[in-house]
């Protein structure tokens, strides 16, 4: 923001001296009118990006220290950390496969129900 040279503003209230041959007045207030309204358009997605930007920033804020207190819950009691970052993410991907196993098999019970409770499902057999 530090490169911006005009407000909205500052662009509504120049005036140009008039000479002979200079340019038509209503010409330069219609164009200067339609650089105006980009202006405000630029200026407020650059707000709404930047209020964004924060949002987005805290949230990483905040899921970096859910990491950091998940990772201090694997440490050893000398503090040492015995479980790898990469075998910390297979932990949470198994624990995220336990669980969809677990709700495919609520799901096939719902759906089959007496079928497997009588062991007449042949692929549950195997």
């Amino acid at each position: 923001m530090e490169n911006i040279n005009f407000t909205p503003k500052d662009i509504l209230q120049k005036t140009f001296r008039q000479k002979m041959r200079g340019y038509d007045p209503d010409d330069v207030d219609t164009f200067l009118d339609n650089v105006i309204k980009d202006y405000e358009t630029f200026s407020k997605a650059n707000s709404d990006l930047t209020d964004q930007n924060e949002k987005l920033r805290v949230q990483v804020d905040e899921l970096n220290k859910q990491i950091a207190v998940s990772s201090n819950q694997t440490s050893g009691p000398t503090g040492a950390s015995q479980v790898t970052r990469p075998a910390a993410t297979q932990a949470m991907s198994s624990a995220t496969n336990m669980d969809i196993l677990k709700r495919l098999s609520n799901l096939e019970r719902r759906v089959f129900g007496s079928q497997l409770d009588n062991g007449t499902n042949e692929s549950h057999r195997l």
